[in-house]
């Protein structure tokens, strides 16, 4: 099995990869055509995920907040439906 450290390394560089011919690719479309706003929509979607992937990557910064995020979750599934 792999280690989860390299699963996030090896995502953050397909992530810069994909992002990297998107901006290729938008470069040669013009500024105001439909196809240069997707592109510029999926870029900004990539730098979301490499943020949410950075953030994971840092666990002794975070694991507080993250582990708080779980004790809600699991608060949440263990209430009864009304």
């Amino acid at each position: 099995m792999m280690q989860p450290d390299f699963l996030a390394d090896k995502a953050v560089e397909r992530i810069l990869e994909l992002s990297a011919d998107l901006q290729i690719k938008r470069r040669a479309t013009g500024r105001y055509s439909l196809a240069y706003h997707d592109f510029s929509v999926a870029i900004a979607a990539y730098g979301r995920v490499l943020d949410v992937l950075s953030t994971l990557q840092q666990p002794e910064e975070y694991s507080s907040t993250l582990g708080f995020l779980g004790s809600l979750e699991a608060s949440r599934e263990a209430r009864p439906v009304l």
